[in-house]
């Protein structure tokens, strides 16, 4: 009677928990179908911006945007297979890669750009548009990071977790565009930009390498896979 009493609990309790990570699988599959929409709106908006207004800061933001786009579709493909233990452990490892190749392209881009912004002396144009999508991704992407953390932890998700961490970089690119051009219309910096950038380059390569050698979310998630 006992046996068959705690077998059932036991059951009860495996249930809740499978329905429980089910249910936060969801929540990152939404979070990242929302990452997907936001990020393709805002990279149209920054390339078209940049194009307009021939600003290079506004169109390497774009492609930001572009490549947050790839890391998202690989974390949606990595939720959608959670349910799977053999599938969630494999796709993790790939998404994971993909991830971190996201964040390789991302600093080789901002080192070229930003190098030949010093080379060329070339200051971010003013463009309003510019400066009003900087200000909402402000707001927007710190939201955005701590939902994905959120997840990666309750997860146990490293790929999740470095997906939040290239979502935290968006905002402070965010702000390197937003101080970019607001100190050049000010005060006539046109090198503020490019310096800023060059500075988080060693900081995002690191998180790509990390990603690629399957260490990132050690001490911020659980192993819950």
């Amino acid at each position: 009677m006992w046996i068959g009493f705690w077998r059932s609990s036991l059951y009860a309790v495996e249930r809740t928990a499978t329905r429980s990570r089910a249910a936060i699988a969801r929540r990152g599959r939404r979070l990242e179908y929302f990452t997907i929409a936001w990020n393709t709106l805002e990279g149209l908006v920054a390339v078209v911006a940049g194009a307009i207004a021939g600003s290079i800061s506004l169109i390497g933001f774009g492609i930001d945007s572009f490549i947050e786009v790839t890391s998202g579709a690989a974390l949606l493909w990595r939720m959608t297979v959670d349910a799977d233990i053999h599938k969630r452990e494999r796709t993790e490892t790939r998404a994971l890669q993909v991830v971190g190749l996201c964040f390789l392209g991302l600093a080789l881009y901002v080192t070229y750009e930003s190098v030949a912004d010093f080379w060329r002396q070339r200051a971010p144009e003013p463009s309003i548009p510019g400066i009003v999508l900087a200000c909402v991704s402000l707001i927007v992407m710190p939201l955005l990071s701590r939902s994905k953390r959120h997840v990666a932890r309750e997860l146990g998700s490293a790929a999740m977790h470095a997906d939040a961490k290239q979502t935290e970089f968006c905002t402070y690119l965010s702000a390197i565009l937003l101080s970019g051009l607001v100190m050049n219309v000010l005060w006539g910096l046109w090198w503020a930009d490019p310096l800023a950038a060059l500075i988080m380059v060693p900081i995002i390569a690191k998180e790509g390498i990390e990603a690629l050698q399957g260490k990132a979310c050690q001490d911020s998630c659980g192993n819950s896979n």
